[in-house]
């Protein structure tokens, strides 16, 4: 095996660094994989014994992925190293040992929809499905963030419910019932893997000592990703012999809302005196203008551990940055850059438009829908094909259509007790048409209704009838937002993990909407969004020649030849309640903003609107986003369309 022929200085220095504690920050598209699958086979050639090793990462793929090209890399092969994702070590090991805790070998393991199975059966036990109170999908959400983090259940729920109709010791009380219904079950559930597995080698020194004196070397992928359980269970893992090797990029830490934990990578050094620290700068990905933006947006971090990335591309041309009017400018501009840069030579495929929100992407979609240009939005469904969207435009195609039966069902569906049967019996009774104005068929409707769904009704019915009564109420945009706080924002806390997000769209739909003369013109929009190209998702992802839609978040890893990076502008970038909730809000920001910039091999072009309109038809002026504008601006060429 000839590592030195294979690798360039910095990575040959941290694969055949001397055994100990190894901080290895690999900034962006400078060979972190090739790093640890050498350092891997390093070892096996130097004699390690394969199942002396233990390699962690954060899927199973990725697990495999180097395996493989560890063994490709040596001829007597890695068999018997412990390889894969952090529930995957906590599963091996608890099966053998979780007598000790109180579990049998063959204990079961819940999946999803297992766990979310036994949280209902716990809200019906306490009879607390009878009243408005979160579905077990969301409950289950909140459990796994307490497990992920540490934290008190006691206190997300008050943190999560504190301002709603829902009372936090009734949320306990569930979570204290499903978790002795797990333990009566003999089971666990996926958070429960790397809890009990902390909790065995804490509590139990002889089977911490085992698998310290079993794994002489313990390998972690994308370290600045872990929780603080994961690095707890490698730090014991590895406190027997010491030979630590961590890879990550603190530069790329984006994943704070989720439990990661930016202090373990920063810590590192602090827990680990004797560590060395090796940095992989050179960059194969990106042309060195890109390289240039870069380096001069991270800078503006205060805590972290400074790399510049290096290029090894001949230079090229500077990013663009486009300064335009508002979204609809921004659309169009985007539309015209696409067919400029097909007509320069690139594939659809080989450009993606990324944004913070899934929102900011509304006005995108429909441009290139209407555009006829193909594009796959690979961080989720369309925007008006997600359910939250759908739920609320229900009211609005209701009012337009009497006669539109999926709307009304859909409607209905939202109230509690109320069920298909129910709902076709009314329909049938309405004669297949439901006039909101009708005072009969309103009352009808409301005396059909029991309980909680009719009085989550009897606060929906005013929304309907402000459309005719009430001059503001023909407005779109004042119809979604006054159901918004009617009913929905109760409705989505209760419904959905990520409720902040979905009334963030329902926000921005109700400023959308209100842009149009009539909620006809408004729904004919949303007709053709979501009839044109309606190609199954297996067909989309296929695609072989489609412009890539994404948040920032989902295409960490990835890249593209073009990036464009739309709404770059304050108050989206960066999200404003996220710098304003997190501790660590506005340089995790910051680090997304690099994580966008470092996708791009070879084009970038950042659009940054200068307004937005008002529902009230106002305009609100955005300057351009605090990310770009401390980067030196001669690193950008200035487009302005339009001016």
């Amino acid at each position: 095996m000839d590592v030195r022929q294979a690798l360039n200085d910095e990575q040959y220095a941290a694969v055949t660094a001397p055994d100990g504690p190894l901080l290895v920050l690999a900034a962006a598209g400078t060979g972190k994989t090739r790093t640890l699958v050498y350092r891997m086979a390093y070892l096996a050639a130097r004699g390690v014994a394969p199942d002396r090793i233990l390699l962690l990462t954060f899927t199973n793929r990725a697990a495999r992925e180097m395996l493989d090209r560890a063994q490709s890399a040596i001829h007597s092969g890695v068999a018997g190293l412990w390889g894969g994702t952090f529930h995957h070590m906590a599963n091996r090991i608890l099966r053998r040992h979780g007598r000790a805790l109180g579990y049998e070998s063959d204990f079961a393991i819940l999946d999803r929809d297992d766990a979310r199975t036994l949280v209902g059966e716990s809200i019906r036990a306490l009879e607390l499905n009878t009243k408005e109170f979160p579905r077990k999908d969301v409950l289950q959400a909140l459990f796994s963030r307490a497990a992920n983090t540490e934290a008190a259940v006691e206190d997300l729920a008050v943190e999560r419910f504190g301002n709603h109709a829902v009372d936090p010791d009734a949320v306990v009380a569930v979570y204290n019932r499903y978790t002795r219904r797990k333990r009566e079950l003999g089971s666990m559930d996926f958070d429960d893997l790397l809890v009990n597995c902390l909790r065995l080698l804490t509590e139990h020194a002889s089977v911490l000592d085992r698998y310290r004196e079993k794994f002489m070397h313990v390998l972690v992928d994308e370290y600045q990703d872990t929780n603080t359980l994961q690095a707890q269970i490698v730090d014991l893992l590895a406190g027997g012999y010491r030979n630590l090797l961590v890879v990550g990029d603190d530069f790329q830490s984006i994943y704070g809302w989720r439990g990661a934990d930016f202090r373990n990578i920063m810590s590192f050094p602090e827990r680990y005196p004797d560590a060395r620290v090796f940095k992989l700068e050179t960059n194969y990905r990106s042309v060195p203008e890109v390289l240039e933006v870069a380096n001069a947006c991270i800078a503006g971090n205060p805590e972290q551990f400074q790399k510049a990335l290096r290029p090894t591309r001949e230079a090229y041309q500077r990013p663009r940055l486009a300064r335009l009017r508002d979204g609809g400018e921004q659309a169009r501009y985007v539309v015209d850059l696409i067919g400029e840069l097909e007509r320069s030579g690139y594939r659809r495929r080989d450009i993606a438009v990324l944004y913070r929100a899934h929102f900011h992407a509304l006005e995108l979609q429909l441009e290139l829908t209407r555009a006829g240009i193909r594009h796959i939005v690979t961080s989720g469904v369309r925007f008006f094909e997600q359910r939250h969207i759908k739920d609320v435009c229900s009211v609005v195609k209701i009012l337009m259509n009497p006669g539109d039966e999926l709307a009304f069902a859909r409607l209905l569906g939202l109230l509690k007790g109320v069920g298909p049967k129910t709902i076709a019996k009314l329909w049938t009774e309405f004669g297949g048409r439901f006039n909101a104005f009708d005072d009969k068929q309103r009352a009808t409707l409301a005396g059909a209704l029991r309980g909680e769904g009719r009085r989550q009704w009897m606060r929906i019915e005013p929304v309907l009838t402000a459309y005719l009564g009430d001059k503001t109420g023909r407005d779109g945009g004042e119809i979604f937002a006054r159901f918004g706080n009617a009913f929905y924002d109760e409705y989505a806390n209760n419904n959905f993990e990520d409720y902040e997000r979905r009334m963030e769209d329902i926000r921005e739909l109700s400023l959308h909407a209100g842009r149009y003369e009539t909620l006809d013109a408004f729904l004919a929009d949303v007709a053709l969004l979501t009839n044109v190209d309606a190609e199954t998702d297996v067909q989309r992802s296929q695609a072989e020649d489609a412009v890539h839609l994404s948040t920032i978040h989902q295409a960490k890893g990835l890249e593209w030849s073009v990036v464009i990076l739309i709404w770059a502008s304050e108050g989206m970038l960066p999200a404003p309640r996220t710098v304003r909730e997190a501790e660590d809000g506005e340089a995790e920001e910051r680090r997304l903003f690099y994580v966008t910039v470092t996708r791009a091999k070879d084009e970038l072009c950042i659009c940054a609107p200068e307004m937005r309109r008002t529902r009230d038809g106002g305009v609100m002026y955005m300057p351009l986003s605090r990310f770009v504008s401390e980067i030196p601006q001669h690193l950008f060429r200035r487009v302005r369309p339009g001016f």
